[in-house]
């Protein structure tokens, strides 16, 4: 097996291209024929071994691992659930995630979630996959954990069907990366479902009433909530880990909801790894913002002073965003606090402060405070009622940089949101740098994608809106990679609105929705419907998807 290799000698730079290429002609072997990519490479690049293992290792970040032997005392363990391909193989030397295809989606989400900078992807040929799959089967065999991680609120109980049906829930939804977990009761018992890029996907039952109890009791212990309560919501965190590595632990935030069946409970996965893609810092570049939109933003996220306001409905990926773009102004040379509910990720250098109602301390009550701390820069999580507004604008007019998040659809709706708030026009209009409407699109799994032709009433609507379809365009499918979704990943399309002085004076006049709407089109930022074709154009998403994520509007 060879996962280290030297650098590569006799294989120049001017070859990247030729390198790029075979994988490229190999991974559309794989997929098609399940080809192994490794063999594809050697015969289609003529080299030998070490000297095209360097060159991978060197180019791209990936090590190969070949034949049927492991180091001595590596531990091996299958990565996303049964029939998966991709296994985490700890060494001394570092920790691989090897699998066949190391440059697909399911590989780069699997790197996201792993902690820790020395892990890196492995591309394995026919053999070692074999063994890594025997040996990940003797490991679950021998009672080494696997998605059966349990909680770390201790191992009492631990061979409960009740502990280990939430264990097994909450591993799986880490695993393949959900952002939430939604445990619903009902006459029968209770069901577990995954969100997983934006949508509700099933997952286990368990078929006896009094477990789905049990298991609401089990969630409430681990977030250290009143059992004896079941009549009124709950809401509380659990700090979980996988004992096979204390850096498997991450926070949930938990609520519980009573139902006519008893009751249900959410857990929001607040998993940074996920965001951060195995990177040390967030950016918009790893967010996937790009051209004139991220240009802009960065304007923005550099002014001394003012407001840069993220908005977009639940789940859009406004926290995140505003943590990218705080991220690329965290110079070191500022004071920057941040309050939040809850505190989501760790950011360097930053002060961050939980809102924690129960305690009095308020966005509204935390941000006064923040403002007698000398900050020069301030996020705060997200606007929710009047007085946490006005205090915002206070503070972005008083020489502070603001970030924030509102729930809104659009610039439009913002303004009506802030005028709902009871903010003075005016004061407003110079608080605000820019706004950033943003939303999430699925992207489509690339193996099982086909093209289709658009319906008649498609190219009716979107050709009313100056929009023109090509001759055929991607349509979802399903596979086994992509659960059966036909989409694996998400991307963000984004508005980014700097106000100018005709939208200030808009604003200050209480123009009407027509008149502010006709500002807007004249404006630089590309309409969100626009950005969203253009992706369906290049074959990245669908015309289903735009249309339930953006409308034809």
């Amino acid at each position: 097996m060879t996962s280290t290799p030297s650098p590569a000698e006799g294989f120049s730079p001017t070859d990247d291209l030729r390198l790029n290429q075979a994988v490229e002609v190999a991974r559309q072997a794989h997929a098609a024929q399940a080809a192994c990519i490794w063999a594809g490479l050697v015969q289609g690049l003529a080299l030998d071994e070490p000297t095209l293992s360097a060159a991978l290792l060197r180019q791209q970040g990936i090590a190969v691992m070949l034949g049927s032997a492991l180091p001595t005392g590596a531990h091996v363990r299958r990565v996303g659930g049964a029939g998966a391909s991709l296994y985490r193989v700890e060494t001394d030397q570092g920790v691989l995630l090897a699998g066949p295809d190391p440059w697909s989606t399911a590989s780069q989400a699997a790197l996201m979630r792993q902690q820790g900078a020395s892990v890196r992807l492995a591309l394995a040929d026919a053999a070692c996959l074999a063994l890594l799959a025997q040996r990940a089967a003797q490991a679950t065999t021998n009672g080494a954990p696997a998605l059966t991680a349990q909680a770390s609120s201790g191992a009492a109980g631990a061979d409960s069907p009740v502990v280990r049906f939430v264990d097994q829930a909450i591993a799986h939804g880490h695993a393949e990366g959900a952002s939430d977990i939604h445990f619903e009761s009902d006459r029968r018992g209770v069901g577990v479902k995954y969100r997983l890029d934006g949508v509700m996907l099933p997952g286990p039952r368990l078929d006896d009433a009094q477990r789905a109890e049990e298991v609401i009791s089990r969630i409430k212990v681990m977030a250290q909530l009143d059992i004896t309560e079941r009549r009124r919501p709950q809401d509380g965190r659990i700090r979980w880990s996988a004992p096979v590595s204390a850096s498997d632990a991450i926070d949930m935030r938990v609520s519980v909801m009573p139902s006519i069946f008893g009751e249900d409970a959410v857990l929001r996965l607040l998993d940074k790894s996920q965001l951060r893609q195995g990177q040390d810092e967030i950016s918009l570049d790893t967010l996937g913002f790009k051209g004139e939109a991220a240009r802009t933003m960065r304007q923005l996220a550099m002014r001394p002073h003012g407001m840069l306001l993220v908005t977009g409905p639940t789940g859009s990926g406004k926290t995140t965003t505003v943590y990218g773009a705080l991220s690329e102004v965290n110079d070191g040379l500022g004071k920057i606090i941040t309050i939040e509910d809850p505190v989501e990720y760790e950011l360097p250098g930053v002060l961050q402060i939980p809102v924690n109602e129960q305690k009095g301390l308020t966005f509204a009550t935390g941000l006064r405070s923040i403002l007698r701390h000398d900050p020069d820069k301030i996020l705060v999580g997200e606007i929710r009622d009047g007085e946490t507004a006005r205090i915002a604008v206070q503070s972005a007019l008083t020489g502070h940089l603001v970030f924030t998040t509102v729930h809104a659809n659009s610039l439009l709706d913002v303004l009506g949101r802030f005028e709902h708030f009871d903010i003075d026009p005016f004061s407003l209009a110079s608080a605000l740098n820019g706004v950033v409407v943003q939303r999430l699109l699925r992207r489509l799994c690339t193996h099982c994608l086909r093209l289709d032709d658009p319906s008649q009433d498609d190219r009716k609507v979107l050709g009313a809106l100056s929009i023109e379809l090509p001759a055929r365009v991607p349509v979802a499918c399903g596979c086994d990679l992509c659960r059966h979704s036909g989409y694996r990943g998400r991307m963000v399309v984004a508005e980014v609105h700097s106000l100018d002085d005709r939208v200030r004076d808009l604003m200050v006049r209480r123009s009407s929705i027509a008149e502010l709407r006709a500002a807007m089109r004249g404006a630089a930022a590309r309409p969100l419907l626009h950005q969203a074709m253009d992706e369906v154009k290049a074959g990245v998403t669908s015309l289903e998807e735009v249309r339930r994520v953006v409308g034809w509007a």
